[in-house]
């Protein structure tokens, strides 16, 4: 599976330049107010440590890449149009945000932490925003959006549920469309004690409840406070932690981060994404402006926050968030290599909980026919089929077809 992430926010926030570095794309950036019109989808990616050196091999990556002894894992980011008040009733160009929104796996909600933009996302001088609010201002349009799919279908809902449909099937199939699984509805009507309760007696602040919670569960968001390098930043970036102390806030600078990755294109610097530390390779090439963007970085960014914070804050989302394990499958368990001999090719994102027989289909759905067991390759284990996979695991997967074959 290809883990699609969003990145949502107010217009002016920096949610392009975000992409723009993650990605390495060439998005416009500029300050009139919705330079993004519609909505841009690039490969970024995931970056976690390979486990080539563990089993004292050379890997030769196939669907990432490995650099330095890190694997770079492909995932989609799409930079989505800001929101204005409003939107999900449709105004500016709320339909289409809220329609690709759904897509997403995660959302990665960037906020001016300096206070850099007003309450309808024009700039203003940097402290007089308040990035508290315009959290709060995105999150509710969101919100309204989930309660308006139930209250704008209560009498298909009601139909369905009088024809013999279960409450939870019937609202499933609803909220099917934006990726909202059943047993995100089943978890969300436990916590609200709304098991029992009949759906025609919902009321709204009953369908307000059960939208919010869904948009919480259904699609895992984490907080970039960008521009932390804006004098006065920090303190903004400790008011949205305390204000919201269930959310991760990964605070960013990804116009540093941007500069870093065009200096690491055009050799000036030897830079991964991600790294605390970069090296100029040739300072004879850098102008004076340059020179001091790279010293800012080093000693205001890295040296205060250790990173940009934009690699970083994607990592989170996929192995926090979306708690997704790195799994290694092979074919040839002797020396770690598929078919055609390639070591240690693939590397497969599967999420927490996932078996040897969702490992298996994954690879192709035949696979789960004839399997039988697998083996990890670490500690010479055969695992059932059942077995739910760890991080980092390297398996080969034995099918009856395989074993005749042997």
């Amino acid at each position: 599976m290809t883990i699609k992430i969003g990145i949502i926010g107010k217009t002016n926030t920096g949610k392009t330049t975000f992409f723009n570095s993650a990605t390495l794309d060439t998005s416009e950036i500029s300050s009139y107010p919705f330079t993004t019109k519609e909505a841009k989808t690039s490969t970024g990616n995931a970056i976690t440590l390979c486990v080539h050196p563990e089993f004292n091999v050379q890997d030769e990556p196939n669907n990432s890449k490995c650099v330095d002894g890190w694997r770079y894992i492909p995932i989609e980011l799409i930079d989505l149009p800001g929101l204005i008040k409003d939107a999900w009733k449709g105004k500016g160009l709320g339909n289409q945000f809220l329609s690709i929104a759904a897509q997403s796996d995660a959302l990665l909600h960037v906020v001016d932490c300096s206070g850099g933009i007003d309450s309808s996302g024009k700039i203003t001088e940097a402290g007089t925003g308040d990035p508290v609010s315009d959290f709060a201002d995105i999150e509710e349009e969101l919100i309204m959006w989930y309660q308006k799919i139930m209250e704008g279908n209560r009498d298909k809902v009601s139909k369905l549920i009088k024809s013999g449909t279960e409450v939870i099937d019937a609202l499933t199939e609803l909220y099917q469309g934006i990726g909202v699984k059943k047993l995100h509805l089943i978890e969300a009507l436990k916590l609200l004690n709304l098991e029992e309760k009949e759906f025609d007696n919902f009321d709204t602040t009953d369908t307000k409840k059960l939208a919010k919670l869904l948009r919480k569960i259904s699609k895992p968001t984490l907080i970039v406070a960008n521009k932390i390098d804006v004098s006065g930043a920090d303190k903004n970036f400790n008011r949205l932690r305390e204000r919201y102390n269930e959310n991760i806030v990964v605070p960013a600078s990804a116009d540093s981060e941007l500069t870093l990755r065009r200096a690491e294109q055009q050799d000036f610097i030897k830079y991964s994404p991600g790294s605390e530390q970069f090296d100029i390779i040739k300072p004879e090439s850098l102008n004076e402006k340059q020179q001091k963007a790279l010293e800012f970085i080093k000693k205001d960014i890295m040296g205060e926050y250790m990173r940009t914070g934009v690699q970083f804050a994607i990592n989170v989302t996929v192995f926090k968030l979306l708690k997704m394990n790195s799994v290694y499958p092979v074919a040839n368990e002797d020396n770690l290599s598929d078919k055609k001999g390639r070591v240690l090719p693939d590397l497969i994102l599967l999420k927490n909980g996932a078996t040897i027989k969702d490992l298996a289909n994954e690879i192709h759905t035949d696979l789960t026919k004839g399997l039988l067991y697998a083996k990890d390759l670490r500690y010479n284990l055969r695992l059932p089929t059942h077995y739910q996979l760890r991080d980092r695991d390297v398996i080969s997967l034995v099918s009856a077809t395989k074993k005749q074959s042997s």
